[in-house]
């Protein structure tokens, strides 16, 4: 999906490549307790240059005023990519006459066209189609004159300058990526599908009702609006409500710490099976994407099949948590979640799952388990989650020096990464479905999508902290640390090839924040047994697949640590395809690699009994 980037440069030991990871210890939480929750900073944390508040505290000041101008986009990064495309074109006079003639055989195609609007023997879209996945023209009446005319004019002034702007011998990879996008991003802007005078929907339902589409869709603005301005639950969410009709299954908060909550639910079924499964989310997102609704939750049909669920709930931090690390993450959330699991279930392995930048944390935290000798991991799940981030897909595009230098000055400000920024972000990747057809559909249609609890959990959203998310950025996106053996915890370094449990791992087909083929990279990181399932959907909707809902298949394949290496097309082309969800799939491998049903655990522990109950207090921040 995304263009493939230069090796940037590689620093260890100094503050351009990020500073030393916190470590957190078991004794550490427990000093967190007694203190409150506030951990104390070692001296070298202190001195780190990235983290310092005084560091250039005007120019970080500029920047962040700069970043809310700009959307979060930085101005350098954007220029030094047109600047470099400009000047190879500047430099390519041959290429310059191709534009020019692809330019004049365009304005002929369309002054031919129009003058043979009415003949019936002529296709609508004899000019130029739409893309599969574009739907801005998808409706009938798109096919009448003169709007079929407006749509193929749109489309090839598009492809007029996707031809322009790429291919140019010489210009980098990277900042090609980023001038195709960037004016994919502003042409998308003049689609005709986006005015109500040039949209054959809108005027026909505007002649229908009388106008009365309009005045709903002015509504529908104002709303919105006094939403930006007055943040809170987005309208039409009220019957989502956490804990009352999503997050719903019955458990109980058995650890609390600074940054998380673990949840261990109830059994569902009189005999379960020994080892428990400990589900570790992204704290992007809240948990209860895997606890929805009663027909789609995750935790559900993993209770009902036998199997004792334990989930992280991460806290939503704030500007007082700027300082949280990424390995923070890893030692008051994974590793304590597995000491406390190992207090309830004793002896007993535990099937770890992983999802998104869940997926990510667990993968490091095996490693470290794995080199450590820590054999508390009985099988790895990971749910589109990446490992190697050299084609992370678009995404990619917001990552580059610069751009991450702004990022952290606009988070340096306020401590964290507001929720505005990450969700823009990835509205603009897929800009087409999450923004213009709503502008079309909400505004000009004077319609409203139907309410869902997945739209729900979506426009729930977390914070990111300031030096979490600077660390993740530089150290995984940037330089590729753990792909390529640099990535350290507790002061040395990791290699996913020390993963040798058996590993069940989901991409979807059309993810556009983990494309599937960087998920695929897992295959020749681990030493280990690796099934893949590849399946439909995106990235939230590919993984909450529940059995009953139709229109989902996936492909799947294992290969054995001593396999030779597949690529990607060659399995996609050789990989048996399924019908329907693979939950049962991945019910049937869980099953395979645990042991014979027994009593169920206790639920929780008797320090916790001070604790709420499922969903917890955590979710609500």
């Amino acid at each position: 999906m995304g263009a493939s980037r230069p090796d940037p440069r590689r620093r260890e030991g100094n503050a351009e490549s990020g500073p030393a990871v916190a470590v957190t210890t078991k004794a550490s939480a427990t000093a967190l307790a007694a203190t409150g929750g506030t951990l104390p900073l070692r001296q070298e944390d202190e001195d780190s240059d990235a983290f310092r508040r005084e560091d250039h505290e005007l120019d970080k000041a500029f920047s962040a005023v700069l970043a809310r101008m700009t959307a979060g986009i930085s101005p350098a990064a954007l220029s030094m990519a047109y600047l470099d495309w400009a000047c190879h074109l500047a430099a390519a006079p041959q290429r310059q006459m191709e534009n020019v003639h692809n330019a004049w055989q365009m304005a002929r195609q369309l002054a031919e066209r129009s003058l043979h609007l009415a003949d019936p023997n002529r296709s609508p879209w004899d000019l130029i189609k739409p893309q599969p996945n574009d739907h801005r023209f998808s409706k009938p009446q798109w096919a009448m004159q003169p709007f079929n005319l407006l749509a193929q004019s749109f489309l090839l002034g598009e492809d007029w300058w996707h031809k322009a702007t790429t291919g140019i011998r010489g210009v980098d990879p990277a900042n090609e990526a980023v001038v195709d996008f960037s004016l994919r991003q502003l042409l998308d802007m003049f689609a005709p599908s986006n005015f109500a005078a040039t949209n054959p929907e809108v005027i026909e339902k505007t002649f229908q009702s009388g106008g009365e589409n309009l005045v709903f869709g002015w509504q529908n603005w104002l709303a919105d609006l006094m939403q930006v301005l007055h943040p809170g639950r987005p309208p039409g969410n009220a019957e989502f409500v956490v804990g009352r009709t999503v997050a719903t299954r019955p458990g109980k908060v058995v650890l609390r710490n600074r940054l998380m909550e673990l949840i261990q639910y109830a059994p569902t079924t009189e005999k379960v099976r020994p080892e428990p499964v400990l589900v570790v989310p992204a704290w992007i997102m809240k948990y209860y994407i895997l606890d929805l609704s009663a027909h789609n939750s995750l935790v559900r049909y993993l209770t009902d099949q036998g199997f004792t669920v334990f989930m992280i709930s991460w806290r939503n931090p704030g500007a007082a948590d700027r300082d949280l690390a990424f390995d923070d993450y890893r030692s008051l959330g994974v590793m304590s979640a597995l000491d406390t699991i190992g207090r309830i279930v004793p002896n007993t392995q535990v099937h770890a799952t992983g999802y998104c930048l869940g997926g990510t944390l667990l993968s490091i935290t095996a490693a470290a388990m794995a080199r450590d000798g820590d054999d508390r991991l009985k099988t790895i799940t990971l749910f589109a989650a990446q490992t190697d981030f050299t084609e992370a897909g678009e995404l990619t595009l917001f990552i580059n020096e610069s751009q991450v230098a702004f990022l952290e000055d606009m988070m340096w400000e306020r401590g964290y990464l507001d929720t505005t920024q990450m969700a823009g972000a990835f509205q603009l990747l897929r800009s087409n479905d999450l923004i213009w057809s709503r502008v079309s559909r909400d505004y000009l249609l004077g319609e409203r999508a139907s309410p869902s609890d997945l739209m729900a959990w979506n426009a729930d959203a977390t914070r990111l902290p300031y030096r979490m998310h600077s660390e993740y950025l530089r150290r995984l996106f940037l330089n590729n640390d753990l792909a390529e053996g640099r990535y350290r915890v507790e002061g040395k370094p990791v290699s996913l090839s020390d993963i040798h449990k058996p590993m069940f791992v989901v991409g979807t087909l059309r993810d556009h924040v983990a494309p599937w083929k960087s998920t695929y990279k897992i295959h020749y990181e681990v030493d280990a047994d690796v099934t893949f399932v590849l399946a439909s959907g995106g990235h939230n909707a590919g993984i909450v697949a529940p059995t009953d809902e139709q229109g989902h298949s996936h492909q799947v394949r294992t290969k054995a640590a001593d396999a030779p290496y597949l690529g990607p097309d060659e399995w996609l082309s050789i990989a048996p395809r399924v019908e329907g969800s693979w939950w049962p799939t991945w019910i049937e491998w869980l099953k395979q690699q645990s042991g014979t049903l027994r009593e169920p655990p206790q639920l929780g522990t008797e320090g916790a009994s001070d604790l709420p109950d499922a969903p917890g207090d955590y979710v609500h921040t």
